[in-house]
């Protein structure tokens, strides 16, 4: 399966059922899968069928789902409340000589609740029925819809990821090259550091200042931080190359490799290794921040 990101946006519509049917869906990335709907009055059955529409279609994101439905007009006629809108229209004729206020419009009488009265069309059980199925048929396409969107979208994020990861196995290698790990570089820091101290003190033991010496830089080394950095690359381009819903488990990834880089940086007794692994934190930073986009 392809990579998808969490980050999407489809709009759909079609007539069906005797009525103009739009679905608007916005998603962005969460945690688990959280659906949030506007429904238009009397379709609110729909929703827990609408719902497992969504988990048919994805593992993980935030979603914000509109539903529009115009049915075709029927014989009901919209009606003026004359009463009610003569006494508004006094009450604001009262109000502009009272306190000099502006001149009220026709269009904004209107627009006051219950001066135009809208009948709402009631629909037998066999309509309603139908106008649901349709609804939710329209729904599964816009889901489709999305899933293409967030699929071609995670495509490009895959290709920022892979660059990433690759930039990290380039700054594992370069700390493996580094000169200050070879032998004759660790040799001659450890000259150099039991002689600052036997000129310091002439006392001190020196057969012992080496071995301490010794143990310090075997504490030190990072060969272990380097191979489990590697497998970690390799782990995560099986990630990668595996699909659709691997976004936890790069995630959890991502946390191996920031262990890994602080490690690297606190066992560091070179300017050149701690320069290595700032920059692979910085690189790891980024990548984290990449897959939480994904699915």
């Amino acid at each position: 399966m392809s990579l998808q990101s969490m980050t999407g946006f489809a709009r759909h519509l079609r007539t069906s059922a005797g009525a103009q049917i739009s679905w608007e869906i916005k998603s962005v990335n969460g945690k688990g899968l959280d659906v949030r709907f506007r429904l238009p009055a009397g379709l609110e059955a729909i929703e827990q069928k609408a719902r497992n529409l969504f988990s048919q279609h994805f593992k993980r994101g935030n979603f914000q789902a509109a539903l529009t439905v115009e049915r075709s007009a029927g014989l009901a006629k919209s009606m003026v409340n004359e009463p009610l809108l003569k006494e508004l229209a006094a009450i604001a004729a009262h109000l502009r000589e009272e306190y000099g206020l502006a001149a009220s419009t026709p269009e904004g009488l209107m627009a006051l609740r219950g001066v135009l009265e809208v009948p709402q069309e009631v629909i037998g059980p066999e309509a309603q029925a139908e106008l649901e199925g349709a609804v939710l048929a329209v729904l599964d396409e816009t889901l489709i819809q999305l899933a293409h969107n967030r699929e071609a979208e995670g495509k490009a994020l895959g290709e920022i990821l892979r660059v990433q990861i690759t930039t990290v196995e380039m700054l594992v290698q370069q700390a493996r090259l580094d000169p200050s790990r070879s032998l004759d570089a660790i040799r001659a820091r450890l000259a150099s550091q039991v002689a600052v101290l036997l000129d310091a003190s002439p006392a001190l033991d020196e057969a012992r200042l080496h071995m301490e010496a010794a143990f310090l830089a075997t504490k030190a080394d990072i060969q272990e931080e380097l191979d489990r950095l590697e497998m970690h690359v390799a782990s995560a381009r099986t990630l990668l190359d595996e699909g659709n819903g691997v976004g936890r488990k790069l995630d959890f990834l991502t946390q191996e490799f920031n262990r890994e880089a602080n490690t690297l940086c606190s066992k560091a007794n070179a300017a050149s290794i701690t320069t290595i692994g700032l920059d692979l934190k910085a690189v790891v930073d980024q990548l984290r921040e990449q897959i939480q986009n994904l699915e």
